[in-house]
Order: C-alpha cells, then structure tokens, then sequence
C-alpha cells in the first residue's frame, strides 16, 4: 500500500468508523449476527440459527466490532480465539484441520487464532472504506493481544487474504500444506511484536494506526520468539 492509500484509508477510519471491543454480551452478540450475515447467507459456509453463527470456540475467545459512526450499524467484526487452559491442545479451529505438529514452533500458552474476519459484502462504502475496515478489524486485534499477552497469531486464511495483508506489512509465515476448509486455505502464523515492529520501518502510517503509536502492544522483547 502506497502512503497516499494508508492516509486515505486513515482518514476514512477517524471519520466515519469506530473499533469496539465486545466486553458485553449485547455487542458479542452483534459480532454473532454479523458472522451469521456473512458465513451463513453471503458465503453459506456455516447453517447458524435464529440469526446468529455461534460455535464452541466463542466460550474463550475475544471479540471486536467495527461500526459506523454515523448509523451505528456493525459493518465487520473478528474474533481471537484464546488458548484453552483445559485442553490447549483442542484450543484452536486450526488444530481441527491441520497436522497436530502444525503448532510445535509457537508458545501454545501465548498464541491465538485470528478466526471468522468477516466483512459484509453489502455494508462497505468504497475502496478506501474497504481498506479501512480490515486495517480497523485489525487494530481492534492488536488491541486485544496486548490486553491477554498474546504473542503470536495463527490463522487459516485464503492466499488472496494473504497477499492483502502483506500491502500493509503484516506478513504471515506459511506453517503447513493447504488444506481443504471451505476452499483451499492456507495455514500460517506469526509472532505479533517482531510483525509490528518491521511494520514500523516498511508502513509508519498504518503502523501508528494499528498500534495507537505503539500504545495499544508493548511486550517485553524477550516475549517475541521468531514464528
């Protein structure tokens, strides 16, 4: 992403959008009717009910929401599932449909899964709208791995949502073989303070959005072990 993007998308999210953390069961309901917009009706990839998508991950996972400022409606919301103190090795949807070995090189008591990154088709705006409103998903992300000590990000994701997110520096090791999860996706990880701070040098403007100005992640150095 070129600098007269990164600031116009910026500029569109002060304006017009705001990140929520979901520290209520109002709003993770609201994340749970976007996720039934776009996983059960847009993409018919889940069968939901009564106007929500649910699964067993969301009873230790965090949620964020992003809203237009104007309307208050809920144009996307994201989920980081948490490890599972009881079970950490069945903590991650990731576990499910990769090689149990997948995770060896991360700290499974520090890792989480990006999970259900969704976006209604019908609620963005235009181009620099779009852009925004994954950088502010994001945002809301990084938030929310400072919160819980969170080091490292894996994720199931398509190649093209890869490539996306290397326009604005945030880069994803490829972790194994793709695999056939609602089409062909790819598994990757990747240690969230070592990303973040080569996002500093490569994309200053959507690093300082992203991080608050490096308030919103600060671990300790010796905590970013390589993904």
């Amino acid at each position: 992403m070129d600098t007269r993007s990164a600031s116009a998308a910026i500029a569109a999210a002060r304006d017009d959008f705001d990140v929520v953390t979901a520290d209520t069961p109002e709003l993770v309901r609201e994340a749970h009717r976007l996720r039934y917009q776009v996983y059960c009706i847009e993409r018919g990839f889940e069968p939901g009910a009564d106007g929500l998508e649910i699964d067993e991950y969301d009873e230790h996972s965090r949620h964020v929401l992003l809203t237009h400022r104007a309307s208050g409606e809920v144009m996307g919301a994201a989920r980081l599932v948490l490890p599972s103190l009881e079970a950490p090795q069945d903590s991650f949807p990731i576990q499910r449909v990769c090689a149990p070995s997948l995770l060896r090189h991360v700290p499974l008591a520090t890792v989480a899964e990006v999970s259900r990154f969704a976006i209604s088709k019908h609620r963005r705006v235009s181009c620099s709208s779009a852009i925004f409103m994954r950088l502010g998903l994001i945002q809301g992300l990084v938030r929310l791995s400072g919160e819980t000590g969170t080091t490292h990000w894996c994720a199931v994701m398509e190649r093209s949502l890869l490539r996306l997110l290397q326009t604005t520096a945030i880069y994803f090791q490829p972790v194994g073989p793709l695999v056939d999860y609602h089409g062909m996706r790819q598994p990757a990880a990747t240690a969230v303070g070592p990303m973040l701070r080569r996002m500093e040098t490569e994309q200053p403007l959507v690093w300082d959005f992203l991080t608050e100005g490096g308030r919103l992640y600060d671990l300790p150095v010796d905590r970013q072990m390589a993904a």
